[in-house]
């Protein structure tokens, strides 16, 4: 029984921060969600390619002025600094995808 508990929190827990993932933010969700959530951080970024948008998404919150991203921090390091890796695996599987999209869309504004 204590396994199949420790297993739904383990999922529970990969959900969640996936949900906070930059390729999920940009390829998976719409792009307004993606523009508002950069908008509210402050970033500097003008747009984001979806080529690898899920990295450049993360950039940009790095890019932010300092306490505006108002995410979670580790220790001091922000969630989006441990993402930019997980985020560039993610934004690989995703290329054939997003590579279509930035021919068809272009790229994400920020204006």
């Amino acid at each position: 029984m204590k396994t199949g508990m420790a297993r739904r929190w383990a999922l529970v827990g990969s959900l969640l921060l996936l949900a906070g993932c930059g390729t999920v933010t940009t390829v998976l969700r719409d792009d307004g969600v993606a523009i508002r959530e950069l908008k509210a951080k402050k970033t500097y970024c003008q747009s984001v390619p979806r080529v690898y948008s899920g990295v450049a998404y993360d950039l940009c919150v790095l890019h932010a002025p300092p306490n505006s991203a108002g995410g979670l921090a580790l220790d001091g390091i922000p969630w989006a600094f441990i993402d930019v890796p997980i985020s560039a695996v993610l934004d690989t599987l995703a290329l054939p995808y997003t590579l279509y999209r930035q021919n068809a869309d272009g790229s994400l504004e920020l204006r």
